[in-house]
């Protein structure tokens, strides 16, 4: 609906605010009574003068072009725009103003509305004041000695739901809970003796109430005030309702999530427990059958199933450690040690890896000693060489060492398929595998993932130089101790001399019915004598009937009387007095077994053990007394 001339004239005529409308050339074509007021000139008198008329004459030649400047591109600019001018009154005073503009299409005349506002105040009048205090962003509550209200804002009215009238000559605690309104009293006598400037947010609880007898936190910042009047404070006030229920819902969110965390780690560490026991088992008695058959067909079934196994364990351990990981159930535990120690334990088992693929395996000699978690560590290494000879079907892999910075860089290169450079960013997602055309899939992709969460979590440098079709090197990065400290290194028996040690007695700890007698019958297979029990309990009944103490110790680590194998083994060892070698195994990964690694002559294996290893390290431990290293 459009307006007529007459209504519109009528709307801008009882607007509260002075207006002036002008057109193009800056002439004058209408003026409200609040502005003919504010110039000092009768109602009519401004039509058809220059708008330059109302300002001092300094000014009128600087606003005629900013005034052609805004015809050329018109746009509405509010009175918070910040533009200020001088006004000039009809007896020649002059006045700040501030100017609002909006530009009018009226047929084909260009017109511009100015609303105008006087902004002059004196500092030091009352007005200054009071448009001081509303203008603040917080509730205010001025008091005198009495503890009596002398002064409010808006905000405090909106705040409290009061009006002025019902606050004005009441006591301060009006505006507190009833029960520390007493307690305020006291309070307030307290800092009328010593007042003193009171900041915002200090750490004080602190609440309000309002009309409604609703109450609500609040920050409160207090501010000793003197006047000729006498003494006052001031109080500032700010509702935290909302940043308290933000606070509040943190901190549920954090509980929950710690709540989760637990469940989820408790999950995963019996998760770990339960889906390896039927695989231990199934690895127990392959080993154990490896080593009666007799007839080629079987004995290469049985090796068909050990491929099977070793299969499923790296996927179970992938999938096990990629979600331990996720949920931030692993956490590292630092330690000194010569590089060369890790080396060396797994040496053996990457040379085996890359023998069966005809290639050719080299490992550094480097004694630096560095500072990381061993287990991760080797983890991390043992990925990245198994990754190696994964894509490599000729030619080597081989781990070398370099000092640089004060970090040994311990690096992996193989003479593989190398990796496309598009694919470099993608290799440690999770399930993402390298493509190479007519090759078959393998693995499930999830080594390189497991690696970059544990070389984070270790916060060690991961990097990738790779040549498609050439071979690639990955290496980590760890801090050096010291690069002077060398350690030496005590010859010890070959795993060849080992395999002809003299079997004995073992004492088998275990709760698994399949699993003890998956146990049992590769022990006996390779000639040891077994003696069984179920539980921490049993074992000390087991050991009653023994003549002689036995060779080595084997028990899982949660035992099924809520026992560990930890404590079953310190109670055998007291009563042979005696530091008899014990392995004690679990499928559980977790720092939960930290009580084991603290026992000594004893080695923690991992669910499912590899028998061939186990078999040797255990002839070795049964004949010399002593659990070889890692």
């Amino acid at each position: 609906m459009n307006l007529s001339p007459s209504a519109a004239s009528d709307i801008l005529g009882s607007a509260n605010e002075a207006i002036i409308v002008v057109d193009s050339e800056g002439d004058i074509v209408f003026v409200n009574n609040k502005a003919a007021e504010l110039f000092g000139y009768d109602e009519g008198e401004l039509i058809g003068q220059s708008v330059e008329s109302l300002m001092p004459r300094a000014f009128r030649q600087k606003h005629r072009e900013h005034r052609k400047r805004y015809n050329e591109a018109p746009h509405s600019r509010p009175l918070v725009s910040g533009l200020k001018l001088k006004g000039l009154r009809k007896d020649g005073r002059a006045f700040d103003a501030e100017i609002a503009l909006t530009p009018i299409e009226s047929g084909d005349q260009f017109l511009v509305t100015s609303t105008i506002r006087d902004i002059t105040v004196d500092d030091s009048s009352e007005a200054y004041f009071r448009n001081l205090l509303e203008s603040l962003p917080d509730a205010m509550v001025i008091i005198d000695h009495y503890g009596k209200i002398t002064i409010v804002n808006e905000q405090a009215e909106r705040m409290f739901g009061y009006t002025r009238q019902e606050m004005l000559g009441k006591e301060v605690e009006m505006l507190l809970p009833d029960n520390v309104r007493n307690k305020h009293i006291s309070h307030r006598a307290g800092y009328a003796r010593e007042p003193h400037l009171r900041p915002m947010g200090i750490g004080m609880d602190l609440a309000a109430k309002r009309k409604d007898g609703s109450t609500f936190p609040v920050e409160i910042s207090l501010s000793p005030v003197t006047s000729a009047t006498g003494s006052f404070v001031s109080s500032v006030i700010r509702d935290i309702s909302a940043r308290k229920k933000l606070e509040n819902d943190l901190i549920a969110a954090r509980r929950e999530a710690e709540r989760a965390n637990k469940a989820n780690s408790a999950f995963l560490a019996a998760a770990s427990h339960d889906l390896r026991q039927p695989v231990q088992a199934l690895s127990l008695l392959n080993g154990a059958l490896r080593r009666t058959a007799k007839d080629e067909l079987v004995i290469e079934m049985v090796e068909s199933q050990q491929h099977s196994l070793d299969a499923m364990t790296n996927l179970l351990n992938s999938l096990l450690d990629i979600s331990r990981l996720d949920a931030g159930a692993v956490q590292p535990e630092f330690e000194d040690f010569p590089i060369q120690r890790l080396v060396d334990r797994l040496s053996a088992e990457l040379s085996r890896q890359a023998m069966q693929k005809k290639l050719s395996f080299n490992s550094c000699r480097c004694d630096t000693i560095v500072r990381s978690d061993p287990n991760m560590l080797g983890e991390i290494v043992q990925n990245l060489v198994s990754n190696a000879i994964q894509y490599t079907d000729s030619g080597s892999v081989s781990l070398s060492c370099t000092e640089e910075g004060g970090h040994l860089r311990l690096s992996i290169a193989d003479t593989g398929i190398g990796i496309e450079p598009d694919q470099i960013e993608q290799i440690f997602q999770a399930f993402h595998q390298i493509k190479s055309p007519g090759r078959e899939k393998e693995g499930f992709g999830l080594g390189l993932a497991i690696v970059k969460r544990m070389a984070d979590l270790l916060d060690h440098k991961i990097s990738v130089e790779s040549t498609h079709g050439k071979g690639s090197t990955f290496s980590v990065s760890m801090p050096i101790v010291t690069e002077a400290k060398k350690v030496r290194r005590k010859p010890g028996k070959s795993h060849a001399r080992a395999a002809e040690l003299a079997s004995g007695l073992v004492i088998l700890i275990e709760d698994d019915v399949q699993v003890a007698n998956a146990w049992g019958l590769l022990l006996e297979a390779e000639g040891f004598r077994v003696a069984a029990a179920a539980s921490a309990k049993e074992a000390r009944a087991v050991v009653q009937h023994l003549d002689t103490a036995p060779e080595l110790i084997i028990s899982d680590f949660y035992l099924l009387d809520g026992s560990t194998g930890a404590e079953a083994v310190a109670e055998i060892r007291r009563h042979f007095d005696r530091i008899i070698p014990a392995f004690i195994v679990s499928g559980d990964t977790s720092k939960m077994v930290k009580e084991a690694r603290t026992t000594e002559n004893c080695r923690i294996m991992n669910k499912p053990v590899n028998t061939d290893h186990l078999l040797l390290v255990a002839k070795e431990a049964a004949a010399t007394g002593i659990v070889p290293p890692d």
